[in-house]
């Protein structure tokens, strides 16, 4: 049977790591502030967004909702991301996606300033990640796998990476990241999608096998090595009448088999989920301390 890589205490600790630094940044006269921007009333975006500012108020992060009308115009949102763009007191700014249709995500996620993009999807920043630069800011989720890896006592130098999904805010900057020079790198990595053609002969291939493709059980024991590590990233709402919600919540891998010939593997939920909010608070306490330095 695998070893479980539990998320919540791995985040709990990366949590108090930042409480600290905060702490040691507020002895110093500096407050860390994250701005988060909700557009309209999804019911999944509230949760987000309530649990990020627990997380924050917890770490001693100062952070402000603000909640807009979902008939806001563009134009409109674009002047509110400037006015924080130029307010010294915020350090990172977030807008939780998606936005209603009549918005175009890019042309408001390129509005931010790139030093101010805690969520990492600035066109700037993704170059940075694809050049191997570090001063930019990677997505939470990719973090979150990286941080994962390392403190399990998985590190991917040297390792075969397979990663299943090509997002933008998941597959691509996961295995642009594990690509980087370092012990928290240099892993050769593979690329697959649902269109690959025989993807079993590419994810048996994997000695961490990263799944974010959002298809409820897709990776089947038969389709992966013993011995391998796997970084379920997927979280799909599957009906199930008998749970008081009415659905459970499973992973793009069929935990029941693929455990049994895996040496290690994340739980869905409880293991790459409780990370991303952690990387979050990681982000913003690190564009906290660029722009405290570029003041300086």
């Amino acid at each position: 049977m695998a070893k479980l890589i539990q998320g919540k205490p791995i985040a709990q600790t990366i949590r108090q790591e930042v409480a600290s630094e905060t702490a040691n940044l507020k002895k110093n006269g500096i407050q860390p502030h994250l701005t988060v921007v909700l557009v309209g009333e999804n019911p999944a975006s509230q949760v987000y967004v309530r649990m990020k500012s627990k997380a924050c108020n917890e770490a001693g992060i100062e952070s402000e909702t603000l909640i807009l009308d979902s008939g806001i115009t563009e134009e409109k949102l674009l002047n509110i991301i400037h006015e924080l763009n130029q307010n010294p007191k915020v350090h990172g700014i977030l807008v939780q996606l998606p936005l209603p249709d009549a918005i175009h995500e890019d042309r408001i996620l390129e509005a931010i300033l790139p030093s101010k993009d805690v969520d990492g999807f600035h066109p700037v920043n993704v170059g940075k990640l694809m050049t191997g630069m570090t001063d930019g800011f990677v997505p939470a989720t990719p973090s979150g796998i990286l941080e994962l890896l390392m403190r399990s006592g998985y590190p991917p130098q040297g390792k075969h990476v397979v990663v299943v999904g090509r997002s933008n805010i998941v597959g691509k900057p996961a295995g642009m990241l594990l690509l980087r020079k370092g012990r928290e790198g240099d892993a050769t990595v593979t690329f697959c999608h649902s269109r690959t053609p025989d993807l079993a002969s590419v994810t048996k291939r994997a000695d961490i096998l990263i799944a974010a493709i959002g298809r409820p059980r897709m990776i089947t024991q038969d389709m992966v090595k013993p011995g391998v590590v796997v970084i379920d990233v997927g979280v799909n709402r599957v009906e199930d009448p008998s749970t008081e919600k009415g659905y459970r919540l499973e992973g793009d891998v069929d935990f029941d088999t693929v455990s049994q010939i895996a040496e290690a593997i994340t739980p869905v939920p409880g293991g790459v989920g409780p990370m991303t909010i952690a990387c979050l608070l990681q982000n913003t306490i690190k564009a906290c301390k660029q722009l405290n330095r570029k003041e300086s």
